[in-house]
């Protein structure tokens, strides 16, 4: 238990600076994969065809290759995970405004 609260008070250590970088998502996949959502995703990526066969593609080798059964039981589940965020609708090509945000804040 002393190890629990040590931990915490270092979070609370860390969190006093409130550094954090807030962001609201554009688009948001929902959880898991299949074909679908590949084919979502490349829709949104504005994807050429070569690219989103070559994804569809590699999805089929991964659902068709079984869990290794050395090592340590992980129990991973890879429909619980979100394979795509787009950050913004405004996403932007180079750093500058978010550098000048960074080192000048309101």
């Amino acid at each position: 238990m002393a190890t629990d609260v040590t931990e915490s008070a270092e979070i609370g250590e860390i969190n006093k600076y409130n550094f954090r970088t807030e962001t609201t998502g554009g688009f948001k996949s929902q959880k898991g994969i299949n074909a679908d959502i590949v084919n979502q995703i490349s829709d949104i990526k504005n994807e050429p065809d070569w690219m989103r066969e070559f994804r569809l593609k590699s999805l089929e080798i991964f659902e068709s290759r079984p869990m290794p059964k050395w090592g340590g039981d992980i129990d991973l589940d890879f429909q619980d995970i979100f394979y795509y965020l787009k950050p913004t609708n405004g996403q932007r090509k180079t750093w500058d405004r978010s550098r000048r945000r960074a080192l000048h804040p309101r």
